[in-house]
C-alpha cells in the first residue's frame, strides 16, 4: 500500500512508520478546503489537498447533500485518525455564517459516524501556531504551510492551503496537550 508524497513520489506507508493521519478542513458553502498530513514522530508530510465544490443556485439540501457524499468518499479514501475543523467565527454576512454552520454540521456528524475524534481551532490560533503572529495574512500563512510541509510552491487553491494549516495546527497542538 502506498500514498502521494511530495513531488509525486510514491512511498510506501511502511517507509515512514505513519503514527497518525489527520484530516482539515476550512468550511464553507461553494468551496470546502481539505488538507491531509501524516505525522510521524516530529515529522509532519503532506498527503493531499483540495477543495469540493457545490453549483451555486441549487438547492440547499442538494448542496449539503453533495458535500456529505465528497467527505464520505474523501474519509474512505485517506482513512483519517483525525479531524481538524476551523471553529466558527462571528462574520459580517449573517447568511455566509449560517452556511457555513450548516456546512460544519454535516462535518461534525459524519466525523462522528466514522468514528473519528475532531478537534476545533480558532484561525487566530493556527495564524498564532504558523507563524507566530495572531493576525497574519493569507499569504503569509500559505508561506509557512509551504515551509513546515517542505513543498515546492504554495498549496492551491487559498481554501486547500488553509486547510493543511488547519490540519497541523490542530495535530500539532494535540500532540502537546
Amino acid at each position: 500500500m502506498s500514498f502521494p508524497g511530495r513531488g509525486g513520489f510514491l512511498y510506501p506507508i511502511l517507509y515512514m512508520q505513519v503514527e497518525r493521519r489527520v484530516m482539515g478542513f476550512d468550511p464553507g458553502f461553494g468551496r470546502l478546503g481539505f488538507g491531509v498530513i501524516d505525522f510521524a514522530k516530529h515529522e509532519a508530510t503532506y498527503v493531499s489537498c483540495g477543495v469540493l465544490t457545490t453549483p451555486a443556485g441549487g438547492r440547499m439540501g442538494e448542496r449539503l447533500y453533495e458535500i456529505a457524499q465528497d467527505v464520505r468518499t474523501l474519509f474512505d479514501k485517506y482513512q483519517p485518525q483525525e479531524m481538524v475543523i476551523e471553529a466558527l467565527f462571528f462574520a459580517k454576512n449573517t447568511t455566509t455564517a449560517l452556511q457555513v454552520a450548516e456546512v460544519r454540521g454535516v462535518l461534525l456528524l459524519l466525523a462522528e459516524e466514522a468514528g473519528i475524534p475532531v478537534k476545533e481551532v480558532k484561525p487566530v490560533e493556527a495564524k498564532l501556531a504558523l507563524t507566530g503572529y495572531g493576525k497574519a495574512d493569507k499569504k503569509q500563512m500559505q508561506e509557512m504551510i509551504k515551509t513546515v510541509l517542505r513543498l515546492p510552491s504554495v498549496p492551491q487553491p487559498d481554501d486547500a492551503a488553509d486547510a493543511l494549516a488547519i490540519a497541523w495546527m490542530g495535530a500539532g497542538s494535540a500532540r502537546s496537550s
